[in-house]
């Protein structure tokens, strides 16, 4: 049997890996700046030793002025070779965010829309968090470790028990930074986690302050706040405790090497057993210090390792988990044919079936009404018609292509959705209802009309351009429902999806949108209506009845409206169905009512 080859076997590098691994001219040139400059770091010692050497046993003013020069010289290139550093790394951030941020925020994005942890705003600042990382201390100090290296050597030349010493001291060194990476790295990653629990549990407090403030919940929610703050930073007193000892240690030993390396010169001296003479005594101790202190630096600065490699642990992780969607063939314009087959779907990251098996089918330009209790599921249903949630089997096709498989980018203008739940996005309300796309005064008017939305804009003082604040929160709640309804009908959409679209409208709104949907209809929209109050089902073409995630009736509207009365009357409900106040969950209105 042939043996495989050990490196088709290696794991393929992630897609962090390989945006990272392209930076590599950037670290290429940057370590040889740094090296460069590092080596000029001995330019002082060596001004000092041709001073005592040369200029004082000479007394010649022009060596003097020479080698003053020169070392002058020197502190100018060091710091150009710092610059340059540092930009070649500000450079390499730059690159990497472009590289990936994109990529990063459409992740995102994708993990919101399936419940994930990811789908926050933390892994765009763990990018930045990794972008900033580049031009840190710590990194230019790992690039020095080459240096060390030939200031190790120079000591070993100067005597090979100085040499000896110095590596014994980088060791200890070397065990200090492993040592603070064992106590510091457990509570310092807890402490980061807590701080982002903390983080999410403030957003979300403040996103509900309106309720918070009526019902009195300020002080118990502040309290548990307060809680998880204080659990933050416990965990970050005691990194920090641990940390600093380390670190005291670490510059202890940085200082007592210096020393130390300076005595032993001075024996090895009068033994007459260091070479080069007694300057070296004081050019090995300087070398020593030299040795430890990139090692020094990484640890001093060791909470910047921590955050960055949580950061880039949960960047890869988030790309690892939601890779790029494959680029799909163009597909033509759909018309409006919505099918639904056999359409089986859960709740992201749960295994308990929502939708067990829901099928329908609806031609261009007919209106599908979807009724049903509470938790029937009919909110799924719409995120699955949609393509935002997939199904788990069956498929939800529009023209025959599946919708969740559909590029977005090129399926959007021909679908108009308005959720449950309606979000507004901080800009004027002409962005709003373009999409924040190319904003066309035509079109723009054309939807707001539609949903009789119109004259209520132009009576404020900047009309189309009123600026609606975050989440909408300038406008009420009835109007930020017909800015989402004239959203979702800008552009004349061939099929559009409308999740509760009258909750929150009076009865000229209600008009409004059947208005609305009859026109759209008449072009040959197809709509799928959830709704629980009867005054969408006058312009009806058929309904889904949904229960526990399974299709009860489904047909011509008129047919299921009797059926489900009858159904009803013959199971002896006292309430008559015709009762306003009810919802089609328990009871419906007659058809001739409805019509």
């Amino acid at each position: 049997m042939q043996t495989p080859d050990p490196k088709q076997l290696e794991r393929p590098a992630s897609e962090l890996r390989r945006a990272v691994d392209a930076l590599r001219p950037y670290f290429v040139r940057s370590a040889w700046f740094t090296v460069i400059a590092s080596l000029l770091v001995l330019m002082p010692s060596w001004y000092m030793l041709e001073v005592y050497e040369r200029v004082v046993n000479s007394r010649n003013h022009l060596t003097l002025v020479m080698l003053t020069l020169l070392v002058l010289a020197s502190y100018v290139v060091m710091e150009i070779l710092e610059w340059a550093h540092s930009e070649e790394m500000h450079e390499a951030g730059l690159a990497l965010d472009a590289a990936t941020s994109d990529r990063i925020f459409s992740a995102s994005f994708e993990a919101r829309l399936k419940h994930m942890p990811a789908g926050t705003a933390q892994p765009l600042a763990d990018l930045r968090t990794l972008r900033d990382f580049l031009p840190s201390v710590v990194l230019k100090s790992l690039m020095e470790a080459p240096v060390a290296l030939v200031f190790l050597v120079l000591i070993f030349a100067i005597s090979p028990i100085l040499g000896w010493s110095a590596m014994a001291g980088a060791v200890l060194q070397t065990f200090v930074a492993w040592m603070n990476e064992r106590s510091t790295q457990p509570p310092l990653s807890a402490a980061n986690r807590s701080a982002m629990e903390a983080q999410r549990y403030a957003d979300g407090s403040l996103r509900n302050a309106q309720v918070i403030e009526a019902m009195g919940m300020l002080g118990d929610i502040h309290k548990r706040w307060i809680g998880k703050q204080r659990e933050f930073l416990g965990l970050q007193a005691v990194a920090s405790e641990r940390a600093g000892l380390f670190q005291a240690i670490s510059k202890f030993l940085q200082v007592v090497m210096g020393s130390l390396l300076l005595g032993l010169g001075a024996w090895l001296l009068l033994r007459n057993e260091l070479n080069g003479g007694p300057g070296m005594m004081i050019i090995g101790s300087i070398l020593g210090g030299r040795l430890l202190q990139p090692l020094v630096q990484i640890v001093t600065q060791w909470r910047v390792v921590v955050t960055a490699r949580d950061a880039w642990r949960r960047v890869d992780q988030l790309l690892t988990a939601l890779p790029p969607r494959l680029e799909s063939m163009a597909l033509p314009a759909p018309r409006g044919n919505l099918l639904a087959e056999n359409i089986l779907a859960t709740a992201p990251g749960s295994q308990i079936p929502i939708l067990k098996g829901v099928s329908f089918g609806l031609n261009p330009g007919e209106v599908l009404a979807v009724i049903g209790p509470s938790a029937s599921g009919k909110t799924t249903l719409a995120r699955v018609l949609a393509g935002i949630w997939p199904s788990y089997g069956g498929k939800a096709r529009l023209d025959g292509a599946d919708i969740y498989a559909w590029d977005k980018n090129e399926l959007g203008p021909h679908v108009g959705y308005l959720p449950q739940g309606v979000e507004l996005f901080d800009g004027s309300i002409a962005d709003n209802i373009a999409r924040f796309g190319t904003v066309e005064k035509a079109k723009i008017e054309n939807a707001a009309r539609a949903v009789g939305l119109h004259d209520f804009i132009m009576a404020l003082p900047q009309g189309y351009d009123t600026d609606v604040g975050p989440e909408g929160a300038r406008l009420s709640g009835g109007q930020r429902q017909r800015v989402g309804l004239a959203r979702a009908l800008y552009g004349d959409p061939v099929f559009v999806l409308l999740d509760e679209p009258n909750s929150s409208l009076d009865d000229d709104g209600d008009a409004a949108l059947a208005t609305a949907i009859r026109t759209a209809k008449e072009r040959g929209t197809t709509f799928v209506v959830i709704t629980h109050r009867t005054s969408v089902l006058g312009v009806a073409d058929k309904i889904l009845f949904l229960s526990d995630g399974t299709v009860r009736a489904f047909g011509p509207r008129d047919e299921v409206l009797a059926a489900i009365n009858k159904a009803r009357q013959e199971a002896g409900q006292a309430r008559p169905a015709q009762q306003p106040q009810a919802t089609p969950a328990t009871a419906l209105p007659a058809p001739e009512e409805a019509a």
